[in-house]
């Protein structure tokens, strides 16, 4: 059989299709690269991110200062734990959520700052803060702010001790 496959075109057919599929469909270390996942373009920019930590410490500013926190992510999750004073307006990855939002943001002081999050899943991954985001940019909020939660809210804000409260939407 391996004298077949050596006189046979096939192997060297299989051998370039292969070769094609690689320069299409990358192979790294961990098996297909990065190049063949969907390409997300985040629509903030690196100045936009706020860190737990550094959220947690503006929290702590006066009244004036605070920044309005949304929470933009499932209800029930909200309900279950959330910033303190967050608000839940609408599911990010909903149409009806994404209404939602614009409506409220018609009421909102378009340089009034702004700090929107979820937290379900890793925020690489998360279904309902690039929507949400990008809604409420369209909608002319110049201060507008995204919090970086890597894991999830339970372990980059719940263990670190940082203020919330449970409860259900305002």
């Amino acid at each position: 059989m391996i004298r077949y496959f050596r006189k046979s075109p096939i192997p060297k057919v299989l051998l370039s299709l292969l070769g094609a599929l690689c320069l299409v469909f990358p192979i790294g270390r961990h098996g297909l690269a990065a190049k063949t996942e969907p390409a997300t373009h985040d629509p903030w920019n690196k100045s936009q991110i706020v860190m737990p930590e550094d959220l947690a410490r503006w929290m702590l500013s006066p009244p004036g200062k605070k920044p309005l926190v949304v929470y933009v992510g499932f209800e029930f999750l909200y309900k279950s734990g959330h910033i303190l004073g967050a608000q839940y307006v609408g599911t990010g990855r909903e149409a009806k959520g994404i209404e939602a939002l614009k409506k409220w943001a018609q009421g909102i002081a378009r340089d009034r700052e702004i700090v929107i999050y979820c937290g379900c899943c890793p925020f690489k991954d998360c279904p309902n803060i690039r929507p949400a985001f990008a809604a409420l940019r369209r909608m002319g909020l110049t201060q507008l702010k995204v919090l970086y939660l890597e894991d999830n809210f339970a372990k980059n804000w719940l263990d670190k001790g940082y203020p919330s409260e449970k409860g259900s939407a305002q």
